[in-house]
């Protein structure tokens, strides 16, 4: 007699690694994700997804997940997706946990859904992903120093060439525009 499988079918849950990436920020030198961010991917409400951490708090020592500083908290509310989705409606006093790539894997055995099963996958991807990107850029990093040492010193036109490549390579300076009234003609 055949077996039945016994679990329900998963459906593939349709979010971009793209998508991930622009969520994962750079906090005390450590790759996360923030609790809002998170909360908004599992569809849940950013009070759910703590509740549930505070409930398996021993699952989550320091280095998978912390609270972030009144400062640092500041200086990511200055970027305008702060304010998104369930982080509008957030007591200002409260401030957002981040989550480190192993506390995130470590949420999908606290919420138990299938989404959370399918969005941890996709988060994995994103921090793989990214891991992959800043190894090829020192890769890349290595070669052209190793140019550097080779032709630089010989030629002053390789000198500008290498300088220009050290600049491509450099993430650019986004411009902070302004937001709010403008009286005159700023």
């Amino acid at each position: 007699m055949p077996s039945k499988k016994l679990t329900a079918p998963v459906t593939h849950v349709p979010v971009p690694v793209e998508f991930i990436e622009r969520k994962i920020y750079l906090i005390r030198e450590q790759k996360v994700m923030l609790d809002f961010d998170l909360a908004e991917l599992y569809q849940v409400s950013t009070k759910v997804l703590n509740q549930a951490v505070k409930r398996n708090i021993d699952r989550f020592p320091e280095d998978f997940m912390f609270q972030l500083s009144k400062e640092e908290a500041d200086a990511v509310g200055n970027r305008s997706q702060f304010v998104t989705g369930s982080q509008k409606h957030r007591d200002p006093r409260l401030r957002p946990y981040a989550f480190t790539e192993q506390g995130v894997a470590m949420l999908s055995s606290v919420l138990r859904s299938a989404r959370a099963v399918q969005v941890n996958i996709a988060i994995m991807r994103a921090f793989v992903k990214l891991r992959e990107m800043l190894l090829s850029n020192e890769d890349l990093n290595r070669k052209l120093s190793a140019l550097e040492r080779k032709f630089g010193e010989h030629d002053e036109n390789f000198k500008v060439v290498f300088a220009a490549l050290r600049k491509l390579m450099s993430p650019p300076d986004k411009p902070r525009r302004r937001i709010g009234f403008k009286a005159g003609g700023e």
